[in-house]
């Protein structure tokens, strides 16, 4: 199993230590202190986590048929839109959701777009570099590519619109209805969204997507816990959805072709 108990707990404690440098950090820069959140209560608050754990039981099985899938096919393809409907319908029942706001560095307060677009893109650039030497690794090479096939043998646009859907729709669920139904006082939600997030996502029994949903839901849940809302999470998973699917696929053929020369 790709999944780790021990890992996560581990990455749990280290996130949580690095939350409380980054109030540090917040408190000397103002467009990083957190926008005040919208918090639930009493009978919403239940509604919220109830609504939420049955999403996640629904959306964790559908998740794996879709990735299982044949590339390129239209199984893949309905699979996707039935786990994009999925986390759209526990969003939406769950609770409200909101944009959020944020500080730029005159004081004014706005929607969040350029922070989170260069997040996305300095993100996507991370975990390009990240694949790109993980698949010159022999036992994760092929890990890899099963990612990057899907953008190879389907209609790219197609492909790609597939992952802009199900990226904002993941969006809306963990960063927003999620991140409200687990405002708890022991465990931060940045924190508590991360683990849940890469826990469902061993449902797709790849380690390299597991390991990029813990990375992806830190950054985009600290978005969520400075912005206040959904709509700058939401930026940064489309610029990385769109990133590594018109990016990825050509620097790892790129790359392996002197080793493709070799072996032939």
């Amino acid at each position: 199993m790709p999944c780790d108990s021990g890992a996560v707990l581990s990455s749990t404690r280290s996130l949580t230590t690095a939350l409380a440098a980054a109030r540090n950090s917040a408190a000397q820069a103002p467009w990083l202190r957190p926008i005040t959140d919208h918090v639930l209560t009493g009978r919403a608050l239940r509604r919220a986590r109830i609504v939420s754990a049955v999403t996640m039981v629904a959306g964790a099985p559908v998740l794996r048929r879709a990735i299982t899938s044949p590339s390129g096919g239209r199984q893949f393809q309905r699979w996707t839109l039935v786990l994009a409907a999925t986390w759209t319908g526990g969003a939406l029942s769950a609770s409200r959701l909101h944009a959020g706001y944020s500080r730029m560095p005159q004081g004014r307060v706005t929607r969040p777009v350029l922070w989170p677009l260069l997040i996305g893109v300095g993100a996507t650039g991370v975990f390009a570099a990240g694949a790109v030497l993980t698949s010159q690794i022999r036992p994760l090479r092929e890990r890899v590519e099963s990612v990057v096939d899907h953008a190879r043998d389907g209609s790219l646009p197609v492909v790609v619109g597939l992952a802009l859907v199900t990226g904002v729709t993941e969006e809306l669920f963990f960063r927003g209805a999620l991140y409200a139904a687990l405002d708890l006082p022991v465990l931060h939600p940045v924190v508590s969204t991360t683990a849940v997030y890469t826990v469902v996502t061993c449902a797709t029994g790849n380690p390299m997507l597991v390991f990029a949903a813990g990375l992806l839901g830190v950054v985009t849940g600290l978005d969520r816990h400075v912005t206040g809302g959904v709509q700058g999470p939401v930026i940064i998973h489309l610029t990385w959805s769109a990133g590594m699917l018109l990016v990825l696929p050509p620097l790892v053929h790129h790359f392996d072709q002197p080793r493709r020369s070799l072996v032939e």
